[in-house]
C-alpha cells in the first residue's frame, strides 16, 4: 500500500467529510478511500485523546474499533511511569507488548523510558502501520513482530523485565466482555508461561472488572492502578511479581493537568474509623470516578476529616471547605422535598443538573419527575442521610 500517497491525499482533503469521500472511490482509483476516511477521523480524534500524535502529520491511524480500544495518551504515559517506578532510574528496560493494537502503549514505553520494546500483533495491517509510525515518530527502539503474542513469546525464548498484556475485550459477536476468561488471549490459561518469562507481568483490564476478583485470579499482584480521566474510569492495571504483601490499590485520577492520587490496602480500609453525619452541613463532597470504583470510602472520611452521609451513601459533608478533596465539591443552599411543586418554587427557571446517590430513582427519571431541564448553575442532589431519603439544592464549588 502506498502510505505516502494516502498521507498526501489526506493533507489536501482533511477538512472534507470522510463519509462523502468514501463515495468517491471511483474518482480516485489510486487511493484507498476507506483508509483516507480512517485518517481524517483519527486526526480529528487525536487532539483530545493523543495530543502528541496530532502534531505528527505522517502518523497513520487504524480503523475505528482499534482507536476506540486504544489507551489515551495520558493513560499510556501513566503506565510508562509505573514501569519506571518498578526499577528506578539508570537501567535500560526490556519490554514486550504482546497485544500491540494501535501501538499507543508501546509508543509511550519507547518514548518515555530508556527501553527496548517488542511490539507483537497478529493483525498484519496494524503491524504495517506500526512500522511506518515508529519511523514517522523517530523511534528506533521498537521492533515490530507479526503473530499471536502468546505463541510468539513461547517460540522466541525471550525473557523480559516487563511483559504487558491488554487482552481484547470483545467476544466473537463483538459484544463487550470484562472477565479475563472471556477476553483474548485468556491470560489465565497462560499464567505460568507469562510468569516464567518476565520479572513483572502488567495486565490492563476493563474498568468493569471486579478488582478483588482480578487480584485473586492473577495471583502475586503487588499493585492495582484504577485509572480515571476527566472523571471517567478508563482502565484497571494489575502489576504482578515480587510481592508478598497485601496489594496496594492506587486511585489515579487525571483532570485538567492535575492528578489526584490515593493509595490504600483493603486492610487499611477495613480498619479505618468512619464518622457518620447526623445532618448535611455547608458542603457536600462527591468522590471522583477512580475512588468510586476502588471503594476506600471509610478511609476518605478518616483521611479527609469529613463525615459520611450513610454506610451506603458515598457522599461526605463538612462545615469547613476542603480545598483539595479528590472529587466534586458542592455548596449546600437548601434541603428540599423532592416534588415538582417545591423544586419549581426553588428553581423558577426549571434548569438544573440532577445527581442521585443511594437513592431509589435514577437521575434521568428523577429529572423527568421534577420537570427539570438539564442545564443551569444549580444541582439537585438526591440521596440518603442515615435512613432518610432527601434532596439538596446545591451550587458547584469545585469540579473534579
Amino acid at each position: 500500500m502506498n502510505f505516502e500517497r494516502i498521507i498526501e491525499f489526506v493533507r489536501e482533503h482533511r477538512d472534507e467529510d470522510p463519509l462523502k469521500l468514501l463515495l468517491q472511490q471511483k474518482k480516485y482509483p489510486d487511493v484507498d478511500m476507506t483508509m483516507v476516511a480512517q485518517q481524517i477521523e483519527g486526526q480529528r480524534q487525536a487532539s483530545a485523546k493523543w495530543p502528541t500524535l496530532a502534531g505528527c502529520e505522517g502518523f497513520l491511524y487504524p480503523p475505528r474499533l482499534n482507536r476506540e480500544q486504544s489507551s489515551s495518551e495520558d493513560a499510556a504515559v501513566h503506565k510508562a511511569e509505573v514501569f519506571q517506578n518498578l526499577f528506578g532510574n539508570g537501567r535500560r528496560l526490556n519490554i514486550a507488548d504482546l497485544t500491540g493494537g494501535m501501538g499507543i502503549d508501546s509508543i509511550a514505553f519507547a518514548k518515555t523510558l530508556d527501553s527496548d520494546v517488542d511490539y507483537v500483533e497478529c493483525d498484519a495491517g496494524l503491524c504495517q502501520r506500526m512500522e511506518h509510525n515508529t519511523n514517522a515518530l523517530g523511534l528506533s527502539n521498537v521492533t515490530v513482530h507479526c503473530g499471536d503474542g502468546i505463541e510468539w513469546l513461547r517460540d522466541s525464548g525471550q525473557r523480559y523485565d516487563i511483559i504487558y498484556v491488554d487482552p481484547a475485550r470483545r467476544d466473537t459477536h463483538g459484544k463487550k466482555v470484562a472477565a479475563f476468561e472471556d477476553c483474548t488471549p485468556n491470560i489465565l490459561e497462560h499464567r505460568e508461561l507469562l510468569a516464567e518469562r518476565c520479572d513483572f507481568l502488567v495486565v490492563k483490564a476493563s474498568p468493569m472488572m471486579d478488582i478483588d476478583k482480578g487480584i485473586e485470579q492473577l495471583v502475586n499482584v503487588g499493585d492495582v492502578y484504577v485509572v480515571a480521566v476527566k472523571n471517567e474510569c478508563k482502565e484497571l492495571v494489575f502489576v504482578c511479581g515480587h510481592s508478598d504483601d497485601e496489594p496496594r490499590i492506587h486511585c489515579h485520577h487525571m483532570h485538567h493537568d492535575v492528578v489526584d492520587d490515593l493509595v490504600f490496602t483493603r486492610q487499611e480500609e477495613t480498619q479505618a474509623k468512619v464518622a457518620y453525619a447526623a445532618d448535611v452541613k455547608k458542603y457536600l463532597y462527591e468522590p471522583n470516578a477512580a475512588l468510586m470504583k476502588a471503594g476506600p470510602f471509610k478511609l476518605l472520611s478518616q483521611r479527609e476529616g469529613v463525615e459520611k452521609l450513610a454506610r451506603n451513601t458515598h457522599l461526605y459533608t463538612s462545615d469547613s471547605l476542603l480545598q483539595n478533596f479528590p472529587g466534586r465539591t458542592f455548596g449546600v443552599i437548601v434541603e428540599t422535598c423532592l416534588n415538582s411543586k417545591e423544586v419549581k418554587r426553588l428553581i423558577p427557571d426549571g434548569k438544573a443538573h440532577v445527581v442521585t446517590r443511594n437513592y431509589p430513582v435514577a437521575a434521568a427519571d428523577l429529572q423527568r419527575q421534577l420537570r427539570l431541564k438539564e442545564g443551569g448553575d444549580l444541582f439537585v442532589i438526591a440521596t440518603t442521610i442515615g435512613t432518610k431519603k432527601t434532596g439538596f439544592i446545591c451550587c458547584l464549588q469545585k469540579n473534579y
